[in-house]
């Protein structure tokens, strides 16, 4: 099992020069192609800076003035995030791919997710009253098939996957997730298996005991070791693995998402949704 494809989507954001060198750290210590993809639409404030023009009963020359503006924005962004790409290549020498399409990101970022092997993507936090709709980031988690890394927009971050915590309750969407970052916790210097409260799942669900996928993974690294947690209140379990991960000095944390993809049924677990509410991590996560 290898990581040999990364899509990275970048946006107008300023953070997405961040994510782009994040996906070169990754794609240089796995040997992977790094695609860079950058949709380019209209923005919300852009579309709202044209409304209030429109509102505003500005001329038509006027109007096309702004749109010109806005277009050429739009190209300036990408001609930066393509250069920096380009830079990232040479100091790395990695092969890479730079795609720039017109369009809705919503359509576009999940087709081409799919042919990849990892879907890299900002996580600005959730909007105010998002309890029941997905977010764009989120959606690629139920529709593409693959695990997405979510980079906070804000926040430092210099590597990824160097030191991996693995967020384990022994549910299918963990074992989905383990699976999936195997070939990440291959070349990973450390990974910590983390279990939060493992005496309830044991106990409830006959889950077996945490050693026993310590004991898988290092079939497949030299170096995993287990942290247990225990009497941590259901509401505080995202902030604690968030907290233990920081004081690990680990750089990426693996979860299993839960969550119903059903039109009607857009409800994330308690758990999950904590975790990208108050995300201070990358964090990766699989359906």
């Amino acid at each position: 099992m290898a990581l040999k494809d990364l899509l990275v989507y970048v946006d107008q954001t300023q953070s997405a020069p961040s994510r782009l060198r994040l996906g070169a750290d990754l794609a240089s210590r796995h040997a992977s192609r790094l695609t860079a993809l950058y949709v380019r639409h209209w923005t919300q404030d852009q579309l709202e800076q044209r409304d209030t023009a429109e509102l505003g009963l500005v001329s038509a020359q006027d109007l096309d003035r702004l749109e010109q503006h806005i277009e050429g924005s739009i190209d300036a962004t990408g001609k930066r995030l393509r250069d920096e790409l380009d830079a990232l290549a040479r100091e790395r020498a990695l092969q890479t791919e730079w795609r720039s399409l017109d369009g809705s990101a919503a359509v576009v970022v999940p087709q081409h997710a799919r042919c990849a092997d990892l879907c890299i993507v900002g996580w600005d936090g959730l909007p105010a009253g998002a309890s029941e709709e997905y977010t764009f980031a989120e959606e690629l988690l139920f529709i593409t098939g693959r695990p997405v890394l979510f980079v906070p927009v804000s926040g430092s971050f210099h590597t990824l996957g160097r030191h991996i915590v693995v967020a384990w309750n022994s549910s299918r969407p963990a074992a989905r997730a383990v699976n999936d970052a195997l070939p990440l916790i291959e070349r990973a210097e450390r990974t910590t298996v983390l279990a939060v409260n493992p005496g309830d799942f044991i106990d409830r669900h006959g889950a077996l005991p945490l050693e026993q996928v310590v004991e898988h993974l290092r079939h497949h690294a030299p170096s995993v070791d287990a942290v247990r947690l225990e009497g941590v209140a259901a509401r505080s379990i995202a902030d604690t693995l968030q907290a233990q991960t920081g004081a690990l000095g680990a750089d990426l944390i693996v979860a299993g998402a839960f969550g119903h993809a059903r039109l009607r049924e857009k409800l994330l677990g308690g758990v999950t949704r904590d975790l990208l509410a108050r995300m201070r991590l990358p964090i990766m996560m699989s359906y």
